[in-house]
């Protein structure tokens, strides 16, 4: 189970394991945050039909106003972890609610036996600085992954890091 609990730095913001009842704020902040022209977000029922699925958890962040304004979806089976989509809503970027998120799900893999955990993140992507503070390192990059909406491709970027 995910820790829920606020994270000190962030007293203003708090975790919360989501459901399906979720998708609608998810969805909101995922199209806010993924550019159409990378093809990185997800649809709805691309998140509807993961969930369910063994090992995948989801987690939102919100304000104090109970505003979602940043989420994580991962999945965490048989000693992997693998950070599926994070996201924070542009207008509360650079507060430190991606970090948050992605030490809660560092956490968690941690907490269900994982002994590394990874991620792809569009080459370019800003959330790479991120990461690699966090102590993830490249280990692959697969070519022309993302296909955006007005036919461009870009690559993704394989992050690793053991716990």
């Amino acid at each position: 189970m995910i820790d829920s609990s606020p994270l000190p730095a962030l007293a203003n913001v708090h975790f919360e394991v989501a459901d399906h009842h979720q998708l609608d704020e998810v969805v909101t902040i995922m199209e806010a945050s993924f550019d159409d022209r990378f093809g990185e977000g997800w649809t709805r029922s691309q998140c509807a039909g993961i969930l369910p699925m063994r090992g995948v958890s989801m987690l939102i962040a919100r304000n104090d106003a109970g505003q979602a304004v940043g989420f994580s979806l991962q999945r965490i089976v048989i000693g992997d972890g693998e950070l599926l989509l994070l996201a924070v809503d542009p207008k509360f970027r650079r507060r430190g609610i991606g970090q948050g998120l992605l030490q809660k799900f560092i956490e968690h893999a941690r907490s269900e036996g994982a002994s590394h955990v990874h991620l792809e993140v569009r080459d370019g992507n800003p959330a790479v600085v991120m990461y690699r503070t966090a102590g993830f390192k490249a280990v692959g990059r697969r070519r022309q992954y993302y296909h955006g909406r007005t036919g461009g491709e870009y690559d993704a970027l394989t992050l690793s890091f053991d716990l």
